[in-house]
């Protein structure tokens, strides 16, 4: 009995393992998705997925007999995505335009839509013309982004996202966003902006689709679906459920949609590399400033670390504890985003520059890693040497001046040499923000011609021989500090008579 049960279990495994029909299971499609777009896609309060396109393509799955698989990418990854093929298609109110056409494939027209302009309410903003010379927040790889590009004079703060964009105008540090009007609607409705309003009028009009990669299979079975959601009904309940108003007709192909030459990766590079060099100017500035800074700061620090007085001690050790235990990226949200509008319920009227707030928060989190760099150097410094400046006759601030920390500062340069190359690479994140630096500026080149890997790679070359060169500075300045060098130095110098 024990072997025939044995026997009968290997059967049902060989069964279910090798059963035919599993070859014809429904396929399961990886959809790329930005939760952050409400209301086409975003995520309510316990997490989930949901939002007009999210229902949209599950009744396209459903009736077009495929499963339905979300990836998390954001707005201005989702083509490169889509090109390299991690993904089947994506669901991000993505506006068919004839350069997207170039290098995805796109479905049938799914929803009509247009852009407007969010202004406050104190200054309202209607039209295009009224924006000459003002400063506009936009979406990263929008139309948008693209519209606003082409008004004369108008400074361009570019954000990954419209929530972030937004909070920009409420912050007051610009003067309008040109953005969907669905998704700006939307955001007065439920968001915390009182003081904004929406142009009534859209500026545009535009036609959303599903893309998916240049020529994918997938692409008819989409259609299909689509089509027959438009057909039965299930469209015309989705769009009554999150806009409350009957759906335009929509037609079978964009109208007027005509084709571009996409241009040659070699014009790419070389037309990307003046804006690239300006970038990389800009990550320089940045870096030099917030080590300065972080140095004069960490060195207080370090020193604080050290002191006798245990509160001083204390809060010494809770910034560093502080800056080294939180995330950057938080660190630079927290000044540029949460300090103006945490003084603004004060009723006090303040913004951040952008450089300034990227200066602080890089400073701030420099200043705390060196300040322990301070510490290890000053504490590896032999008692003896202290001892022997007390018999000279020198105080602690004169001992710590002329003979601790100048041989402190020998020790201290391999890693301080580290920090400032992690920080020279941090600077990408001051991106968020919507500075132009070197990172910034790559990904403003990839969304207009969507060559990732061409720009991407230009910009890690750019990165890789700034990071070399700080390397060989700190090499050299190692060298001109260690005593050795200097006897030998010395040595050459005496020619035997």
């Amino acid at each position: 009995m024990k072997w025939r049960a044995i026997a009968l279990a290997l059967i049902c495994t060989l069964f279910v393992v090798l059963n035919p029909l599993r070859s014809l299971s429904q396929p399961v499609l990886n959809i790329a998705v930005e939760p952050v777009y409400a209301p086409f896609e975003f995520r309510n309060g316990a997490g989930e997925l949901q939002g007009f396109d999210i229902d949209l393509i599950r009744e396209i799955g459903k009736v077009a007999g495929f499963g339905v698989r979300f990836q998390n990418i954001s707005f201005d990854g989702i083509i490169p995505s889509l090109q390299a093929g991690t993904v089947d298609a994506a669901v991000g109110a993505m506006t068919i335009t004839p350069a997207r056409s170039e290098v995805v494939s796109f479905s049938r027209p799914y929803f009509k839509a247009g852009l407007a302009i969010a202004s406050p309410k104190s200054q309202p903003i209607g039209s295009l013309e009224e924006l000459n010379g003002k400063t506009i927040a936009v979406q990263i790889g929008t139309t948008g982004a693209q519209t606003a590009q082409k008004i004369p004079n108008a400074q361009i703060r570019t954000f990954d996202a419209s929530v972030i964009a937004l909070q920009e105008l409420k912050n007051g540090n610009v003067a309008a966003v040109v953005h969907d009007a669905p998704i700006l609607q939307y955001a007065l409705k439920t968001g915390n902006l009182q003081n904004i309003q929406v142009s009534g009028q859209l500026l545009t009009e535009e036609y959303l689709g599903i893309p998916t990669p240049k020529n994918s299979p997938n692409l008819e079975r989409i259609n299909q679906g689509l089509g027959t959601i438009l057909s039965n009904g299930t469209y015309r309940t989705i769009y009554r459920k999150w806009f409350n108003t009957e759906p335009p007709a929509l037609p079978e192909a964009v109208p007027n949609a005509t084709n571009q030459t996409q241009s040659n990766w070699f014009t790419t590079i070389t037309s990307a590399l003046p804006l690239l060099l300006a970038g990389t100017l800009i990550t320089l500035q940045l870096a030099v400033i917030s080590i300065a800074i972080g140095l004069v700061a960490g060195s207080l620090i370090g020193i604080a670390r050290l002191s006798k007085t245990k509160p001083v001690r204390w809060l010494a050790r809770a910034y560093v504890d502080f800056f080294r235990g939180t995330p950057l990226l938080v660190q630079i949200f927290m000044i540029y985003f949460g300090i103006p509008a945490l003084i603004q319920e004060l009723g006090i009227e303040f913004s951040f520059d952008r450089f300034i707030a990227a200066v602080v928060a890089l400073s701030l989190n420099s200043a705390a890693y060196i300040a322990e760099i301070v510490r290890a150097g000053i504490v590896s410094i032999e008692v003896g040497q202290t001892e022997a400046a007390a018999s000279l006759g020198l105080d602690t601030t004169q001992t710590l001046r002329y003979v601790i920390f100048p041989q402190a500062l020998r020790r201290m340069l391999p890693p301080l040499g580290n920090t400032f190359i992690s920080l020279l690479k941090d600077t990408t994140l001051v991106a968020i923000i919507g500075f132009e630096e070197l990172f910034r500026q790559g990904q403003l080149i990839v969304a207009e011609n969507y060559r990732p890997f061409e720009l991407y790679a230009i910009v890690s070359l750019i990165y890789l021989a700034l990071t070399l060169l700080s390397s060989q500075l700190f090499s050299y300045l190692e060298r001109r500090m260690n005593p050795v060098h200097h006897v030998q130095k010395r040595d050459r110098a005496v020619v035997p008579q």
